[in-house]
């Protein structure tokens, strides 16, 4: 069931999620203080592209760098990646069928506005806390 919600998560609205995080990511990573950032985008924009099977956890060792990180990401690109998951979200809960689409889409949003201090593990392997 993952894969045929993956599949159709990627056909509806991971590729074009996916480009925007790619696009984010390289604009940030036009100067050196962005670079950190721009890693940050590359990774949820692989996220964003397959997320069923795949979940977020907050890092217990990300201290204050990560908040005053996050805090400029909010800024700089995540705002505007979480619009693209509002609008996206809603578009797919139309149907029946992209409900849980819409769902994935509405539970990709904290990640987009606050990324750094998170890690993305599989859900069905056990993750060390941190």
């Amino acid at each position: 069931m993952r894969t045929i919600l993956n599949v159709i998560w990627l056909v509806f609205s991971g590729f074009w999620l996916f480009l925007a995080y790619m696009l984010a990511g390289l604009l940030l990573c036009i100067t050196i203080i962005g670079i950190p950032f721009g890693v940050a985008a590359f990774r949820i924009g692989v996220y964003a592209l397959w997320p069923f099977g795949y979940t977020t956890v907050e890092r217990r060792d990300a201290g204050a760098p990560s908040c005053v990180g996050n805090v400029l990401w909010l800024v700089l690109a995540g705002w505007w990646l979480a619009l693209g998951h509002i609008a996206t979200g809603i578009a797919l809960c139309v149907t029946i069928i992209g409900i849980p689409l819409g769902i994935a889409n509405f539970k990709l949003i904290p990640v987009s506005l606050l990324p750094l201090g998170r890690d993305i593990v599989r859900t069905d392997e056990p993750f060390v806390v941190r």
